[in-house]
């Protein structure tokens, strides 16, 4: 997830207190103590929880010496950059060669263009303005989205009752809508797009903040590119939501229950690739077709389509390895 950080040198009140107000990662000040006292926050300060020089560098870029001096910097947390005339070239070069820049900014078009240099983008934004209306509009944008993942249709092979089993439901601190979902996998290669429950239910009431994610030992995808277990999900951690067009943005979870239901495999391919994924078995649970529909698993059936993604597979708590993993 990419770092959302505010400049606030000089100090100003209203700048700190935007920042932190509208979900900002940390806040560059002289003097911590002055943002600490209007909320948790991480802060890089001389007294901060991140230290100028020990944890974090900063550097200008004004020509080749210095990107090279900046993209040499190894020891450092985080690379704060500033481009002299704010071209794109240095930032492309320094991504290529580093996970750790953070470029500094003055508005949501440099953001935009930091943020997807090189399609993957810094690793974040220092925004450094005294406009409390830019902080919100920045937040707003990079909030929003956590960028898009490439789904793809995959056609169901099979649906079997395979008795009962813990599952979990995954609630968030977000109101879903209609067409998002989490997605999830009996595998890391490969995962089902699963519906949100928004929609009305004549046995039940919508929740429109949990989905009902799957069963304990399944994967599902995070903002950060990684996996987790259902199982190891906490309360205060991120997960990914999408929609059918791969549009993902990042939900707080509020809870997770795993209680012990009656379970159903559902199985999938697209091309050569195989996927499945263990659900409760119950009208409420629904996967996501091709055309942002949700699909009930009771209604399932060989044929439909369903969005899902293919994924590299192999990991290593939950981080994608190159090395010889079967999974089946």
């Amino acid at each position: 997830m990419k770092q959302f950080w505010v400049d606030c040198r000089p100090y100003k009140k209203e700048i700190a207190t935007t920042a932190i107000e509208s979900g900002a990662d940390a806040i560059v000040a002289e003097n911590a103590d002055d943002v600490k006292r209007l909320g948790r926050i991480t802060t890089i300060a001389k007294n901060g929880d991140l230290k100028p020089g020990t944890d974090v560098a900063e550097v200008t870029i004004t020509d080749k010496k210095s990107e090279n001096a900046a993209a040499a910097i190894k020891d450092k947390k985080f690379v704060i950059v500033e481009t002299s005339d704010w071209t794109v070239i240095p930032l492309e070069n320094l991504v290529a060669q580093s996970d750790r820049i953070i470029a500094k900014v003055k508005n949501e078009k440099e953001a935009d263009l930091a943020l997807t240099v090189l399609e993957r983008g810094t690793a974040g934004i220092l925004l450094a303005t005294q406009d409390v209306s830019v902080v919100k509009a920045v937040a707003k944008k990079m909030k929003a989205g956590a960028g898009q993942v490439n789904l793809v249709p995959f056609t169901v092979t099979a649906i079997i009752p395979v008795g009962m089993g813990d599952r979990v439901c995954v609630d968030t601190c977000s109101m879903l809508e209609d067409g998002q979902g989490m997605l999830m996998g009996n595998t890391s290669s490969s995962m089902l797009l699963v519906h949100a429950e928004t929609l009305e239910n004549p046995y039940v009431a919508p929740r429109p903040f949990r989905v009902n994610a799957g069963a304990v030992h399944a994967y599902i995808l995070l903002p950060d590119g990684k996996t987790a277990y259902l199982s190891d999900l906490a309360i205060g951690g991120k997960v990914l939501v999408a929609d059918e067009k791969g549009h993902a943005h990042t939900a707080v979870i509020g809870r997770t229950k795993i209680e012990r239901r009656p379970l159903l495999l559902v199985e999938a391919e697209s091309g050569t690739t195989k996927t499945s994924l263990i659900l409760q078995n119950a009208e409420t649970i629904r996967l996501v077709g091709e055309d942002g529909g949700a699909i009930s698993v009771v209604h399932l059936k060989a044929g439909d389509r369903v969005m899902g993604c293919i994924l590299e597979g192999g990991r290593h708590f939950g981080i994608a390895v190159k090395e010889t993993i079967i999974e089946k």
